[in-house]
């Protein structure tokens, strides 16, 4: 998500220090309070005890020398790409995060209460920062499983993890994925799809990719199951997303990803990604098909040149996605957003 944590300038640690021996000044009466900001930094992270909530996050990049800074946060996710800065010179970045518990998975550990940012990169400089509460945020939600969801530990990532990194300022990721669920235990367990639903404001976009899991599910009960989740976002004013699942790394002899493990054909023959096509025509759901656009790229790759997409060399998985591929298919999710004219070309990031 990041590259190692280092130094910040002796401005930045004198602050800190300081903030660390004294205590904040009581506000005046009819003052407002200052935004928390970087008093509640060290060298390598900023911890802000903040409730759950939507926060928009600014911070002030640079020193003496040039640098280069990397921001995550909560579990594991990537907030800011690597930022560079010339010597001398500032650099002002702003994004939005979702603090929540539990913060990363929904059926995890609750995690550490607050907002939790970790600095990185190959020359990190962190001049400022400031957290305040998001207003009039849109939301995107995310349903989904393992592919997507915000991985506790290395070297796994989701792409729903990567996602935030190519969002500005007034657009926030609420990632909702769980390990191990398919379409019949995402419905049934409060923990997730009720969380859900109970969030979705007008306007917010829901995106639902489930189908990995969905091994025994039948074609009649996966297609119900979808469309119970769609009319459930629908009800509630949002707009859903349908999602075809990443492909899994598994190669014919030919170098084509053309078979049902690859594409996600159960052993029932239900072939998710063609009824999810379906679902989304039938129901006039906006559509992002990244079996299509995973198979496209994997296959461009090759079977060497694909492995450091998914973890194949760390723990021999054609499935999981490594950082670095997470980050490639959040990519691909931005595009399609974009595309799809989802999201304002305004509030993505390039890089």
């Amino acid at each position: 998500m990041t590259g190692p944590a280092g130094r910040l300038s002796l401005a930045v640690l004198a602050a800190a220090a300081l903030g660390a021996a004294l205590p904040a000044a009581p506000a005046r009466a009819g003052e407002a309070r200052r935004p928390p900001g970087i008093e509640h930094c060290t060298a390598t992270a900023c911890h802000f005890d903040v409730p759950p909530g939507t926060y928009d996050v600014r911070v002030v990049l640079g020193g003496g020398t040039a640098s280069a800074t990397a921001i995550g946060g909560e579990t594991r996710r990537s907030l800011l790409p690597e930022t560079s800065v010339p010597a001398g010179e500032r650099a002002v970045r702003s994004f939005t995060v979702d603090v929540r518990t539990p913060e990363g998975e929904p059926t995890g550990p609750d995690g550490s209460p607050g907002l939790d940012l970790v600095i990185g990169g190959p020359a990190p400089a962190l001049a400022g920062v400031r957290v305040t509460p998001a207003r009039h945020t849109r939301q995107i939600l995310l349903v989904g499983d393992s592919t997507v969801c915000d991985q506790p530990g290395d070297p796994y990532a989701g792409w729903g993890q990567q996602l935030p990194r190519y969002l500005r300022k007034g657009l926030s990721v609420a990632n909702h994925a769980d390990s191990g669920e398919s379409t019949v235990s995402y419905l049934r367990d409060p923990r997730l799809w009720d969380t859900v639903r109970a969030r979705i404001r007008p306007g917010d976009l829901v995106l639902i990719q489930l189908a990995h899991n969905d091994k025994t599910t039948d074609g009649a009960t996966y297609r119900a199951n979808l469309e119970a989740l769609v009319a459930g976002v629908r009800d509630r004013g949002g707009e859903p997303v349908l999602v075809t699942p990443i492909v899994r790394r598994w190669f014919n002899a030919d170098g084509t990803l053309d078979n049902g493990t690859a594409l996600l054909v159960n052993g029932l023959g239900v072939d998710h990604p063609a009824v999810i096509r379906s679902v989304a025509a039938d129901r006039d759901v906006p559509l992002i098909d990244l079996t299509a656009k995973t198979k496209a790229l994997v296959e461009s790759l090759g079977v060497e040149g694909s492995k450091a997409l998914y973890l194949h060399d760390e723990k021999r998985d054609n499935t999981h996605t490594s950082v670095h591929g997470a980050t490639v298919y959040a990519q691909l999710v931005r595009d399609a957003l974009v595309a799809r004219r989802l999201v304002p070309e305004g509030l993505v990031r390039a890089g």
